[in-house]
């Protein structure tokens, strides 16, 4: 068998001789061709690894076969190679230099007057002056640089090939910008919606690469190594700038009639604004004459260097503002007229002020001007005969209302009178027809407002009665009696609003029963008692101009009722805490300050404001605050206050930054210190506010919610401090909310369900775990009397336990985690011991989740029909939801298959109406 272990070791002995042959070899092949070729025939790199390499290798080799005494002939020829690298490497760096592929006939020249001397003709050297020497040899080769005496000058020939490398280079970036920007072009393909024109699409490449390009281009004009290029390098960067600059107004011109081209499309808005319209018109042909040039050459550089086109949109940009300008001072003209204006934004008051030919175009604006009109009636003639409420209630008008040929503003002004007019002969005449009908009948037969309101006119009337009289005890016996009629009502065959109104009066009752009881126990004699004079009390009066109004009292401060239409909407629990938020803020309104309750999240800020705003009929507008107010907006909106007389109520108020908080304090100081002018609420004051004049309403006020101590909070300033009636709320008393809510939805055991849910809420806080989207508050609370509610509704005589039992299940089963399921059920089994679960029917929500199931190809497994009936559940008392789980766990399969199976049985006829609706 052969051996091969040696061949390794072999391979590794002859490989000093295989190496160095193969130097010598390429070395005896290129040293005549580098010589004597011609110069720019060869590779410079290739030269310069080779030489650099081969003396390196060649050293090497050396010390390896020094240890061979047989190689001594070797030795020498491999020493005479080495030498004749050595002698040859000064040449390198020359060839490196000259064989730069920047060098140009300039540089050629250069090397041409190096080689002559300084102040003589110049050598012509280079590419463009070979010349045959008659020998066959040229002198556009190595040795003939070498006889010119180029080694005497190497160190000046490699600062002309650096030269030449720079300035290659930054040809080379001047040249690749060019060819860029042929690439880069607008997106102009399709027109701008309906306009027959175009816009920018894509500039933000353009934009992006004109900032890069801009701070290249004078990094070059800075270079030492410029000279050459630099006219074209500053017109490069001269083209650049306006190119950016066009960009920019361009960008600029199109933000502006984007906003102003569908304003300026509605022949009624060129009617009421000629001049503006006739500006904008010459604007918007000069847009669709350079959009349509665009559209046939997109490239970016080319459309923004068409002659004097920089100077078109600087005059556009100068008449949109113009224009903008004008369009403002239209708009605050119309707000003048009709201050609730100023509670819409701009676009929703030009769609309003664009459809002036047909009014009933205005409705769905209805809502955000007015607190609970979402409709107007209109007959043929467009007169107005009634309005109606988001719940659908209506109440007519005393007398027709015309709108035909009548400004928007002009007749929404007259609708607003129309509807104080309205709520007020319909609160006279549920007061008038009060004592006749029977309240059972009477509650039912007028509008929802008016019914709180008539019947706490009647009540303030009774209890003052009745402490002149001293038989206060004999009246709380009958206001419980007229609570449990309600009660009993609301379990009878009521329509949803009927409903609602009966509810919202069970809660004014229950109220209303409890201050009646609280001052027989304290043995009140006589109605200047504080326990009477701090409840709110309702006086049908005559007002400082003779005539009857509804007045509302508190302590020391009498407020108009303001006869806002506020539709059939329910009404807060009033409890001990809403009383004392009550008497603080009615008490700011007779100071002439502003109210600032302040509390944790959930404690009812915000909705007490808003209650007590429907307590005395009052526009609430709620303002959501955040830092990026400023005071122009805030200015605006006290504008539209002041005039219209309504409330605000700014929710988080120290999210605004300190500065502009500063600026509010002196803009309140403003309308307070006017507001405190006034002897009557009849009165008005005209006064300069923000750059106008306006007539200012004293019934209007401020209202400020706070959550002091989070993060992002800003500490009012003291000037503002002083201006506002502080109130700190604090968690309410969830059973008594939940008694009084249990009542008004028709159960009976208020009381006892209300206590039985308080516990369930803190047991379950206490012995489950703790996780995020755990909650046990105010929200759950509501949610789980809606629940009951709901189903109350559903089944009458159904046991109350077993409805509590059953909504607790609903709202709270769902979100908790398996772990808790057992602990929640064992407070559930102590609560209700003798309570068996009601057996739930869904009906035909079943077979359609089954069916929708199937038809997405998945199977209708118990877990996954569990999970898609607790989510139609939820549904049914919550606006919003979040479904939870990890990935693959069914999440969207379940709501999926539940908005399937909602939406085929919505069309099922057999189904009675509403029972499911298409999702």
């Amino acid at each position: 068998m052969t051996d091969y272990s040696r061949v390794g070791a072999l391979a590794k002995e002859w490989e000093p001789y295989s190496n160095f042959w193969r130097i010598a070899h390429d070395w005896v092949m290129d040293e005549p061709k580098w010589r004597h070729g011609r110069f720019d025939s060869f590779d410079a790199k290739d030269m310069e690894n080779k030489i650099g390499m081969g003396s390196k290798q060649l050293h090497k080799i050396l010390r390896q076969l020094s240890t061979t005494p047989e190689n001594g002939p070797l030795i020498d020829v491999a020493t005479v190679v080495k030498q004749q690298l050595e002698d040859f490497q000064p040449y390198v760096p020359i060839v490196t230099a000259l064989r730069n592929p920047g060098m140009r006939e300039r540089h050629w020249e250069a090397v041409g007057q190096l080689l002559a001397g300084e102040g003589q003709e110049p050598l012509e050297v280079g590419p463009d002056h070979v010349k045959d020497n008659g020998d066959g040899s040229s002198n556009f080769t190595l040795n003939s640089f070498l006889d010119m005496g180029m080694l005497e000058v190497a160190e000046k020939v490699a600062e002309v090939g650096e030269r030449s490398a720079k300035e290659f280079s930054i040809e080379n970036q001047l040249r690749g910008m060019q060819e860029a920007w042929q690439a880069v072009e607008f997106d102009c393909k399709e027109t701008y919606r309906n306009t027959g024109t175009y816009i920018l699409k894509g500039s933000e490449e353009a934009s992006m690469l004109l900032d890069e390009h801009i701070v290249l281009t004078q990094a070059m004009q800075f270079s030492l190594y410029n000279k050459p290029f630099k006219e074209e390098i500053d017109a490069w960067a001269t083209k650049l700038l306006y190119v950016s600059e066009c960009l920019e107004a361009w960008l600029k011109v199109q933000r502006a009639w984007m906003y102003l081209q569908p304003i300026f499309d509605s022949p009624d808005l060129m009617v009421q604004l000629p001049n503006e319209g006739k500006k904008f018109k010459s604007v918007d042909s000069t847009w669709r004459q350079v959009m349509n040039r665009v559209s046939r050459d997109c490239k970016v550089i080319n459309a923004c260097s068409q002659d004097g086109l920089l100077e078109k949109w600087g005059q556009a940009i100068k008449d949109l503002d113009w224009v903008q300008k004008g369009l403002e001072d239209y708009l605050e003209v119309k707000r003048a007229a009709f201050a609730r204006f100023y509670f819409l934004s701009n676009d929703e008051l030009l769609e309003i002020l664009s459809q002036t030919k047909d009014p009933t175009r205005v409705q769905p604006f209805l809502c955000k001007v007015f607190e609970n009109m979402s409709s107007l009636a209109f007959n043929e003639d467009l007169t107005v005969s009634s309005m109606s409420s988001l719940e659908g209630e209506t109440v007519p008008f005393v007398e027709l209302l015309s709108t035909a040929g009548s400004n928007v503003e002009h007749w929404m002004t007259e609708v607003e009178v129309a509807m104080r007019e309205a709520v007020r002969a319909a609160l006279y005449n549920a007061v008038l027809t009060y004592v006749d009908v029977p309240r059972t009948e009477w509650c039912v037969s007028h509008p929802a407002q008016t019914v709180l309101n008539a019947s706490q006119i009647h009540w303030t009337s009774e209890v003052e009665a009745h402490i002149k009289g001293n038989t206060v005890g004999v009246y709380a016996e009958q206001l419980h009696q007229q609570l449990m009629d309600l009660v009993a009502l609301i379990r009878g065959g009521l329509s949803k609003l009927q409903r609602t109104t009966v509810g919202a009066l069970v809660v004014i009752d229950v109220h209303a029963k409890d201050v009646v009881e609280k001052l027989h126990e304290e043995a009140i004699t006589t109605t200047s008692a504080f326990e009477w004079i701090s409840q709110l009390r309702y006086y049908w009066n005559k007002d400082d101009t003779g005539r009857e109004n509804c007045w509302v009292m508190m302590v020391q401060t009498d407020f108009p009722y303001g006869y806002e239409y506020l539709g059939n909407t329910f009404r807060l629990v009033i409890t001990p805490l809403t009383d004392m938020c009550y008497m603080t803020l009615m008490g700011a309104q007779s100071l002439n300050l502003g109210g600032a309750p302040a509390g944790p999240a959930g404690t009812g800020k915000t909705e007490t404001t808003k209650d007590l705003a429907k307590a005395l009929a009052k526009q609430c507008v709620v303002f959501n605050c955040s830092p990026e107010m400023d005071y122009i907006m805030v200015g605006k909106f006290f504008k539209g206050l002041a005039c219209s007389g309504a409330w605000c109520c700014f929710d988080e108020f120290n999210r605004i930054y300190i500065e502009v908080l500063s600026v509010i304090a002196q803009q309140l100081l403003v309308l307070f210190g006017a507001k405190a002018e006034l002897a009557s609420y009849s009165e008005c004051k005209e006064l300069d506010f923000e750059g106008s004049t306006i007539n200012m309403k004293p019934t209007f006020n401020v209202f400020i919610t706070m959550n002091p101590g989070y993060a992002g909070r800003t500490e009012l300033p003291d000037n503002l401090q002083a201006l506002f009636r502080p109130m700190a709320m604090m968690v309410p008393d969830y059973a008594l909310i939940g008694e009084i809510m249990f009542y008004a939805y028709g159960f009976a055991s208020g009381r006892a369900l209300a206590q039985k849910m308080v516990s369930t809420f803190k047991l379950s806080s206490e012995q489950l775990s703790s996780q995020d989207h755990y909650d046990y508050g105010m929200r759950a609370v509501k949610s789980t009397i809606e629940a009951a509610g709901l189903l109350k509704r559903l089944h009458p005589d159904q046991d109350e336990n077993q409805i509590l039992l059953r909504a607790l299940n609903d709202v709270n089963v769902p979100k908790f985690l398996k772990d808790d399921l057992p602990l929640f059920a064992n407070i559930i089994t102590d609560l209700f011991p003798d309570t068996e679960p009601p057996v739930v029917e869904y009906g035909e929500l079943k077979p359609a989740l089954v069916a929708a199931l199937d038809r997405a190809s998945m199977q209708a497994t118990d877990y996954v029909m569990l999970k898609c009936i607790q989510l139609y559940d939820t549904l049914q008392v919550r606006h919003g939801m979040m479904l939870v789980g990890p990935t693959g766990g069914g999440k969207t399969n379940t709501y999926k298959a539940l908005q399937a199976a909602m939406t085929s049985l919505s069309s099922d006829d057999e189904l009675p109406e509403a029972t499911f609706q298409k999702v």
